[in-house]
């Protein structure tokens, strides 16, 4: 049974949290009620956190998602019986006490999801570097009994607060003798529990694939590089622009990858000696080839080989003197740490913000500090002071000019970051060509990001020395010859385009083997990117059936997801998901202002999806959604009406506005007009609703930074793979591709970029609901449930519970 549950680990949440939270064992195998928002409720809430008192502060510089993992401590504190304690101002408001810490309730954090920042406000504290302010900081704690501290900050302020934990007892001590606390309350409060998360837009803390307010601040730079875009190609201008990050590169890198920029500048990887002339040769070759617009992207603490600094307006010197281009530069600044948090920096705060609580919670006082981080897909602990002294080594290596470390010491993520650019930054192309023709081709409805696969692929394939095809039209296209061969310039400024430039259909390939063979011929094609969502699947699938009658289409090829409805089996996440997804969440942040100042209102919003409830849930997650209705979890008349009546409740106190999402297939009986007129009926007298149905707007758009560095990585990865296929599969200059492997998908499980065999696949697929069988994301329902205020009736014992926590890492 614990084998099956561990297969199941969700991105955001762990085993012994659901476990913990929701008690839903009994129910992990079962399709019905996983999970659902419509539970039976109880009086009592959880106990699990009685007599105990929480936290939470802010601390540095403040970064995008931060509310959204104070909101997630407090309710989930609040809900396992915990009192939890807002820290306003930072450590400075710990050592000064009096009003600013005080005491949180539920509703005190509604609201705050959407907001950027901090509302509980940050500080840079002196007084707390010292002993006698740590002391204030002592005292200011054992009066309200609080025993468990949450911080969320930098490095900085998580070294803090191990220093604060190791001191305590002696602190207590010393307060003691002063007869500022009794002995009483010195035992009472007796050790200290702290766990960290890690908040900072410059991404540069080791142990954690992401920090709290990294791609929120992506966000805001590709706002900026988008709009520099148009004016640059206007006027054939080189714009450098310098983004934040102190002496990690992290930002520089992904908006370099995300706007396929000429240079990139990062500190952890200085240029060669020569950079000068390597630079002014590729910003001249790209001319040439008819390019309009130069980017060069410039990292606050980017310097040479040497240590010595490399500033924006040097390179901007640069490129004005030797090649006489117009050039400008942007300082983008603290524009980056402001605006709304992105739906990613919202759940992820929120996820953090859970297992922070769960963490504290089943903490010992022998339990060293922990940081809450994220390793590809897994929510994990791991030891504060490791991770901070893994973030000195980087700084150390980089002193010391040991750059290689420098980079693997930021990391997997980093370094394949940092291995993508270099690969698609080597535009001197070979000049001999291996005589190999990949044909890539778009299926399926558009979704934003196919444009930057597209050209990664193309891009990587030409460093390979192949002949690289583009396919008009999806399948349609391919049976037609409706192909060009496809050059480096082709794809210019592709990366910020939606929709797919190629075009795409939804055609399968059966009907056309034939018209398919003789085109695969015709253009010598030897292998097949297919880029799309549930119909390339399907079309790959018939695509290797037609290999037995059709020997033309034994070449190798594969798939890269892509659609808005994240249902492709094989992989977790989905090129243009990530984009849909903030669509949504910003369209219910308008909807829901929209009720300002009104009277209590509730929204029923109808999301894509097909039968998929990917973007009704993680949307839910992200707006601070009452409900999220979706096929996959059952609901039934009862369920709904316990919805109805517990949201009517929370409309009757303090809250003004409900929000309610539901999947466009979530059920054939239950419609949205159902819900809406449902809804509408039974809050007579107490709210009144609105419907919404968000439609085609959430497949359009700009690609988000992780869809365009997402599908940049997989076109990459993908060419690689074939380059790799075509070699194995060729026999006396024949290619003849006809087994499993050479037919995959390339998808992202848990933490690595994996391809798995179409036909491996074919078994773990609902076909006639378009769905895998299993689906990480199910798992975060829960948490949706808990943040709602939903209470669960307990099916097991306060003991059995805590057990379920200990064995959260099985």
């Amino acid at each position: 049974m614990w084998e099956v549950v561990e297969s199941l680990l969700s991105l955001f949440v762990s085993v012994g949290l659901i476990f913990a939270l929701c008690n839903l064992l009994p129910s992990a195998t079962r399709n019905h009620g996983a999970g659902s928002m419509a539970t039976q409720q109880e009086s009592t809430p959880y106990t699990l956190g009685k007599g105990r008192s929480i936290a939470v502060l802010t601390s540095g510089g403040d970064a995008q998602g931060m509310n959204a993992a104070v909101r997630a401590v407090v309710r989930v504190g609040i809900y396992t019986g915990a009192n939890v304690f807002f820290i306003h101002e930072g450590y400075q408001g710990l050592v000064d006490g009096g009003e600013n810490i005080r005491e949180a309730t539920w509703e005190s954090v509604s609201m705050m999801l959407q907001l950027g920042g901090t509302v509980i406000g940050s500080a840079r504290c002196k007084d707390f570097q010292t002993r006698e302010g740590r002391m204030k900081g002592a005292y200011n704690l054992v009066k309200r009994g609080i025993t468990n501290l949450c911080v969320i900050g930098g490095d900085g302020s998580l070294t803090g607060a191990n220093q604060f934990r190791t001191e305590w007892s002696g602190l207590l001590a010393d307060l003691v003798k002063q007869g500022k606390i009794s002995m009483d309350e010195a035992k009472k409060s007796g050790h200290l529990n702290i766990v960290g998360m890690v908040g900072s837009i410059d991404n540069d803390f080791c142990g954690t694939d992401m920090t709290i307010g990294t791609d929120s601040a992506l966000h805001r730079i590709m706002e900026v590089v988008d709009a520099i875009t148009t004016t640059a190609q206007s006027h054939q201008r080189t714009f450098v622009l310098e983004v934040m990050g102190r002496y990690c590169g992290y930002l520089a890198l992904v908006t370099g990858l995300a706007c396929g920029a000429d240079w990139v500048f990062i500190p952890e990887s200085p240029p060669v000696n020569n950079w000068e002339d390597i630079l002014c040769h590729r910003l001249n070759e790209s001319r040439l080839r008819g390019s309009r617009l130069n980017i060069i992207i410039v990292a606050e603490g980017a310097i040479d080989r040497s240590g010595n600094p490399i500033s924006s307006d040097y390179v901007k010197d640069l490129v004005t003197k030797r090649l006489g281009f117009d050039t400008r530069v942007t300082i983008l600044g603290h524009v980056q740490r402001g605006g709304t948090p992105s739906a990613f920096d919202r759940i992820l705060g929120s996820r953090m913000g859970v297992e922070a609580v769960m963490a504290l919670l089943d903490a010992k006082p022998d339990t060293p500090a922990c940081v809450v981080s994220l390793s590809g897909n897994q929510a994990i602990r791991l030891p504060l002071m490791e991770c901070v002294q893994m973030t000195k080594d980087v700084t150390k290596a980089m002193q010391e000019k040991r750059f290689e470390d420098a980079t693997k010491l930021r990391g997997r993520s980093f370094e394949s970051n940092w291995n993508t650019y270099r690969l698609l930054s080597h535009h001197d192309l070979p000049p001999t060509k291996t005589n190999f023709s990949i044909a890539v081709l778009n299926v399926g409805a558009p979704a934003a990001g196919m444009n930057a696969a597209v050209r990664s692929a193309v891009r990587v394939g030409l460093t390979q020395g192949h002949h690289m095809l583009v396919v008009h039209d999806g399948f349609d296209g391919l049976a037609e010859g409706k192909i060009k061969e496809c050059s480096w310039a082709d794809v210019s400024g592709w990366t910020s385009l939606g929709g797919s430039q190629l075009g795409t259909k939804r055609t399968l390939p059966g009907k056309y083997y034939e018209e398919i063979s003789a085109t695969i011929t015709k253009f010598g094609i030897h292998a097949l990117l297919i880029i799309g969502g549930f119909e390339a699947f399907m079309g790959g699938l018939e695509m290797v059936e037609g290999r037995a009658k059709y020997e033309e289409l034994c070449i190798p090829l594969i798939i890269i997801p892509a659609t808005v409805s994240n249902n492709v089996p094989g992989s977790d996440f989905s090129v243009g998901a990530d984009t849909a997804l903030n669509t949504i969440t910003s369209t219910c942040d308008r909807i829901k202002q929209s009720a300002a100042g009104t009277k209590r209102r509730v929204f029923i919003i109808e999301t894509m999806g097909g039968y998929c409830g990917y973007l009704a849930t993680l949307a839910g997650l992200a707006s601070g959604a009452d409900a999220a209705y979706i096929y996959e979890d059952n609901f039934s008349i009862h369920d709904l009406k316990i919805n109805v009546e517990h949201l009517t409740e929370k409309m009757k106190t303090t809250v003004k506005r409900g929000l309610i999402l539901r999947n466009e297939k979530a059920n054939a009986h239950y419609s949205t007009d159902f819900i809406y007129n449902l809804y509408s009926e039974e809050g007579k007298g107490v709210f009144d609703c609105r419907k919404n149905v968000l439609g085609h707007m959430q497949q359009g758009g700009t690609p988000t930074p992780f869809d365009r560095n997402f599908s940049t990585k997989m076109g990459a990865k993908a060419v690689l793979w074939l380059t790799s296929t075509l070699k194995t599969s060729t026999r006396h200059g024949h290619i003849f591709a006809n087994t499993p492997d050479t037919a995959c998908v390339l998808g992202m499980k848990k933490r690595s970029v994996i391809v798995q065999p179409l036909q491996e696949l074919k078994a773990h697929v609902d076909f006639e609901h378009r769905l895998p069988k299993e689906q990480w994301w199910l798992r975060l329902r829960p948490i949706l449930k808990v943040l709602a205020k939903y209470k669960v009736t307990s099916e097991f014992s306060e003991k059995a519970q805590m057990e379920h926590v200990v064995r959260k890492n099985l």
